[in-house]
């Protein structure tokens, strides 16, 4: 593939990562993180290893890899995932649109499990809001980190939309690889899991040929991830809360605090799921809607997908259970699991500025958490 048409968003090559990384090593930062990341060595032994890093490849193997499953064994309570045998057939040429939970975990933890599995990693779509941080890009566009632009004028958005659905469809097209992407922009708030229409149009604006083929040569494979304990949840809560009066505005580094956030907190249990890609027979049924409706059926799929790939925790029927004030899954919990839940979400609640009602900012908590109950009901 020409880069060239591409360089302003697509990931580092091997020299850029390389010279980006040496850059990154003389970060302040560096010593203690690599504290926390590799115990067992030298405060300077994250710097040296990222100036001895030629390749991306080195990369997510010698640093990200370890960094996550240094997150995983110090934050997740046990991590499972299924269906991975379903992307053999594809090699390794697919669109995983995946749910949305945390800025960062989402797609670190499934390149870990391909990279751990054998199979290639993914390039991974972000926005470009992330990037505002000089380190923070340099960081991550060595870690196959596609720049999705966001915050401009219509035009521009059109124009960047063409460029990265290109992007998207010749990396996958031409055996460059595969492709993860978010089913929306910006983390789900409320633990409703729900695919944006705009972005399906966005994927079609490159294709040469008819719908069918247009989506059928990307191999959509619809990803589900599913948190025991929501990352950011009352930061979500706070935010919806917030919004109820008025446009919410984030402040300058509230991406990065949530980044931290997520990567520190307990998430208790995590599990990843893998489903079949989009069939013909499925993609032929939306093109014989009209024009818009195409798209909204092809949005229906990926989100009746994502959501049997949900997986539900004892958190979620309790949730469920207190807001419709009910006992309908009992079965799944006990009173002390019941009692350990609502002692977790009233110490979310002094986590955020007192002024804010408490009342209110629990009934979003437990409707984050209730929700996805919600969701797999109505798919019957």
């Amino acid at each position: 593939m020409d880069q060239t048409e591409f360089q302003d968003i697509a990931p580092f090559n091997d020299e850029e990562a390389a010279a980006a990384l040496t850059r990154l090593s003389n970060h302040p930062n560096v010593p203690w993180i690599s504290q926390y990341i590799f115990p067992d060595k030298e405060p300077t032994f994250l710097r040296d290893v990222l100036r001895s890093i030629h390749t991306v490849d080195d990369f997510q193997q010698i640093v990200m890899s370890k960094a996550v499953q240094w997150v995983i064994d110090t934050t997740v309570k046990e991590f499972t995932y299924d269906g991975l045998d379903r992307l053999k057939a594809l090699n390794s040429r697919y669109l995983a649109m995946s749910n949305h939970r945390d800025i960062i975990l989402d797609p670190a933890f499934t390149q870990l499990v391909l990279l751990n599995s054998g199979e290639p990693g993914t390039q991974i779509c972000v926005g470009d809001n992330l990037l505002k941080i000089k380190s923070v890009e340099l960081l991550i566009r060595s870690n196959r980190m596609i720049k999705v632009i966001r915050g401009v004028s219509a035009r521009e958005l059109y124009l960047s939309s063409q460029l990265l659905s290109k992007y998207i469809r010749e990396t996958i097209t031409r055996g460059e690889g595969s492709v993860w992407i978010a089913q929306r922009q910006g983390r789900t708030k409320n633990g409703i899991d729900t695919c944006e229409q705009g972005l399906l149009k966005m994927l079609d604006m490159s294709g040469g040929e008819d719908f069918v083929h247009n989506f059928m040569e990307l191999h959509l494979i619809p990803l589900s991830i599913s948190y025991e304990y929501e990352p950011c949840d009352i930061y979500k809560a706070r935010e919806l809360l917030i919004s109820r009066d008025h446009k919410y505005v984030k402040g300058e580094m509230e991406d990065l605090q949530s980044i931290m956030t997520g990567i520190k907190q307990n998430k208790g249990r995590v599990h990843l799921n893998f489903d079949e890609p989009l069939t013909e027979e499925e993609i032929t049924a939306a093109s014989q809607c009209d024009k818009n409706d195409r798209y909204q059926f092809i949005r229906h799929l990926v989100d009746r997908r994502i959501i049997l790939g949900y997986k539900l925790w004892k958190n979620n029927y309790i949730a469920y259970d207190m807001v419709n004030k009910t006992t309908k899954y009992a079965c799944y919990y006990t009173p002390k699991d019941k009692d350990i839940f609502e002692a977790y979400i009233a110490a979310q609640l002094p986590k955020v500025e007192p002024t804010l009602d408490r009342d209110a900012l629990k009934d979003i908590l437990l409707h984050i958490y209730s929700n996805p109950v919600l969701s797999k009901e109505q798919l019957v």
